[in-house]
């Protein structure tokens, strides 16, 4: 029979929250994107030649880092837009 798993393993913890990457500038933020890219594309180039990842959780985060800084890029760009 399938359970819930208590809430043993703790809060997922972001690499940057939202409140942190809304205080960088457009430069840093799209410095901040490369980065995070770069790192992305190692850890899938690891999956992918059929290694072991450190921490396989971190891939998600990765992509859910950079889908943040996305839209925050877009949002401050729509807020000086004046759309």
């Amino acid at each position: 029979m399938w359970r819930a798993r208590s809430c043993e393993r703790g809060r997922r913890v972001a690499i940057l929250r939202a409140d942190e990457l809304r205080d960088m500038n457009l430069d840093e933020l799209k410095a901040k994107l490369r980065e995070l890219r770069a790192e992305l594309a190692r850890e899938r180039a690891i999956a992918a030649s059929g290694g072991s990842l450190e921490n396989p959780g971190r891939m998600r985060e990765l992509k859910r880092t950079i889908a943040r800084i996305i839209t925050i890029v877009k949002e401050t760009r729509e807020k000086k837009g004046g759309v």
